[in-house]
C-alpha cells in the first residue's frame, strides 16, 4: 500500500501540465469573471506561464519542453485539418483572438500534455524495456498512423490494419517501472490502453465543459462513443515514439547465471546520442 500510494503521487506529477490544463477547462466553464479576455485565450496565456513556471522550478527538464512544442506544432496541423468547413470533425464554440483559422491556439496545448506526461513519467519511472522493437520499425508505423489521421477522409481507413501492426511490433514488449526500489513491469501494450482510456475519460470532461463540441453533441452534452479509445491509443503510440527520439531506451537483456537453466534480467542500454546530455 506505501508503494501504491507513491505510485499514484508520481502519476500525479507526471499528469501535472496535463491537469492543469484540464482543471483551467473546468474552472472557467463556471467561473470566468474576465470580460476583456476571451476564455480560450486565457487557457492559453495560462498554459504558456504554467510551461515557464514548470522549466524555472525545474519541475520540467527542456528535453521535455522540447516535446511540448513538437506535439503542439504536429496537433496545430491536425486541428486546422479536422476543423476545416469540408472536414468539420468537431469544433470549438467560443469566440478568440490567439487563433488560425478554426483553430485557437490553446489546443495545441491539449495534445502536448499527453507528450509531457510521456517525457516526465518515463524519467521518474525509470522506464526501462524488453523486447522493444527496431527504432526505424516504430518510426515508420508512427508516420502511417499519423498521415492516416488525415488522409481517411479521402481513402480507405486502415486504422485496423495500424493497429494490428502495432500489436504485431509489440506484443512482446515489456515496460519495467521503478516506484520505490523494486522494478514492476506490465505489457507495454497494456500500459498504453489505461493511458488511453485515462485520456478518454478527461475528453469526456472537457467536452462537457463545452470546450470543443463534435457534432453529435451540437443538440446536447453526451459521452464522446468508445470507439474514440482506438483513436486515442494510436495518438498514445505516436506520442510515446515520439518521446523515444529525446529519451535514453534502457533495454533489459537476458543473461545466462551461474545455475544450468536459469536465467537472470540485466540492465542494458541502447545508445544514444542524448546519453551524454542526461
Amino acid at each position: 500500500m506505501h508503494e501504491f500510494w507513491w505510485f499514484g503521487l508520481k502519476q500525479a506529477y507526471a499528469c501535472l501540465f496535463g491537469g492543469f490544463l484540464l482543471a483551467m477547462m473546468v474552472v472557467t466553464r463556471y467561473w470566468y469573471p474576465l470580460e476583456g479576455l476571451h476564455r480560450y485565450d486565457f487557457i492559453f496565456l495560462a498554459a504558456i506561464a504554467f510551461q515557464l513556471l514548470l522549466l524555472l522550478t525545474r519541475l520540467e527538464s527542456p528535453r521535455e519542453c522540447v516535446v511540448i512544442i513538437v506535439f503542439h506544432l504536429l496537433a496545430t496541423l491536425m486541428e486546422l485539418f479536422k476543423t476545416s468547413e469540408a472536414i468539420g470533425s468537431w469544433h470549438y464554440p467560443e469566440a478568440w483572438v490567439f487563433g488560425i483559422g478554426n483553430v485557437p491556439l490553446f489546443t495545441g496545448f491539449m495534445y502536448s500534455a499527453v507528450g509531457s506526461y510521456i517525457a516526465r513519467a518515463w524519467r521518474v519511472f525509470d522506464f526501462q524495456y524488453a523486447h522493444y522493437p527496431p527504432k526505424a520499425a516504430t518510426l515508420m508505423l508512427v508516420l502511417l498512423i499519423y498521415l492516416n489521421f488525415f488522409s481517411h477522409h479521402f481513402i480507405a481507413d486502415i486504422r485496423w490494419l495500424l493497429l494490428a501492426a502495432t500489436v504485431w511490433l509489440f506484443y512482446r514488449s515489456r515496460v519495467y517501472f521503478r516506484v520505490l526500489k523494486t522494478h514492476r513491469h506490465m505489457p507495454l501494450l497494456l500500459g498504453w490502453l489505461l493511458v488511453a482510456l485515462f485520456i478518454w475519460l478527461a475528453e469526456n470532461i472537457a467536452t462537457y465543459t463545452h470546450v470543443w463540441v463534435y457534432p453529435d453533441q451540437s443538440n446536447g452534452w453526451q459521452m464522446v462513443p468508445s470507439t474514440k479509445l482506438v483513436a486515442w491509443y494510436l495518438l498514445m503510440l505516436l506520442s510515446f515514439v515520439l518521446v523515444s527520439l529525446v529519451s535514453e531506451i534502457r533495454l533489459r537483456a537476458p543473461e545466462p547465471i551461474s545455475r544450468p537453466g536459469k536465467r537472470s534480467w540485466t540492465q542494458v542500454s541502447r545508445p544514444s546520442r542524448w546519453k551524454n546530455q542526461r
